[in-house]
């Protein structure tokens, strides 16, 4: 995610670092080929002139850009989507480490569940990123724990399953009541429904056929436009060309990346800094040690 404070109206003109200007650089630069050549062709390929002009490309102009909304809106709806359940996870995992501080005589159990709280959201996030998350589950469970994990496909579940029996067996012992227990139960619940919503972020993403028609018809659009603007803009062409395609390009780069919620791409969510804020949450709580906090990179990038 990119993390920059705000900035003028001049300073938004030539910002470098956050944008997908950077990634699109190719595209752009075949679009500025593509431009010189009807200017200097004259509009025309292999001598023969391309009979367009303005008035189509301004009603498919208009399709185009209510299609990309639609797809923007629908990738942007996965990545609220997933900031929402983490939000939930944060509120979920502060309840329950609460109920276990006050709630549980022995110092040992408050312990055990914080650690188990911890490597859960460790684990749902290196799940999510298909990551291997032994280095971080090791200090928090244990070398023999964490090796027994990995050979489970669903790490997150099996550790909320852990947390679980934890509390059955203190009720079972009378260090807690019933009613503390159907307490802590429902938070356990609430982290079970949050894998479930990442898990269905994750096994169904947009169908790949929007994505190749709108990437088709961004391209045909840009592809075709110089040779419909060259008669009435001549030399301007690139120009324009080249900032329009910038624009229907960009929107469809980012929507690429937004779709994508749990990945590593600059626009997606910091599931790092997310789950290095729940962990210093719960352990202030229990008057443990803060780990530092996660800063943005040189870049602006918060992974």
């Amino acid at each position: 995610m990119i993390v920059r404070t705000n900035k003028n109206w001049l300073s938004m003109l030539f910002i470098w670092n956050g944008s997908v200007l950077q990634s699109i650089i190719p595209q752009l630069l075949f679009m500025t080929a593509v431009s010189l050549l009807a200017v200097f062709t004259h509009g025309r390929i292999f001598g023969e002139k391309i009979p367009l002009n303005t008035a189509p490309f301004t009603l498919f102009g208009l399709a185009l850009a209510i299609f990309l909304a639609f797809r923007n809106n629908a990738s942007y709806a996965r990545f609220n989507e997933a900031r929402y359940l983490w939000g939930n996870l944060l509120t979920a995992a502060r309840a329950l480490t609460s109920q276990v501080q006050c709630y549980t005589p022995q110092e040992t159990d408050k312990k055990r569940m914080t650690d188990l709280m911890i490597a859960f959201v460790y684990a749902l996030k290196h799940q999510l990123r298909q990551s291997d998350p032994t280095a971080d589950l090791a200090p928090l469970l244990g070398e023999r724990a964490s090796r027994r994990l990995q050979g489970k496909c669903y790490k997150p579940l099996a550790i909320l399953n852990e947390i679980r029996h934890n509390v059955g067996e203190m009720q079972r012992n009378k260090r807690i009541t019933d009613t503390q227990q159907w307490m802590m139960d429902a938070q356990l619940n609430q982290l079970d429904l949050v894998v479930g919503g990442c898990e269905r972020i994750v096994s169904t993403p947009i169908p790949f056929a929007y994505g190749v028609l709108l990437h088709r018809t961004v391209y045909a659009y840009c592809v075709l436009l110089p040779f419909g603007l060259v008669d009435s803009t001549e030399f301007f062409t690139p120009l324009l060309c080249v900032f329009i395609s910038y624009t229907l390009i960009a929107l469809e780069a980012i929507a690429h990346q937004v779709a994508t919620p749990f990945g590593l791409a600059p626009n997606a969510l910091a599931l790092d800094a997310i789950t290095r804020t729940i962990e210093r949450s719960v352990l202030e709580l229990c008057d443990r040690p803060l780990p530092p906090e996660l800063k943005p990179q040189r870049d602006y990038q918060l992974t």
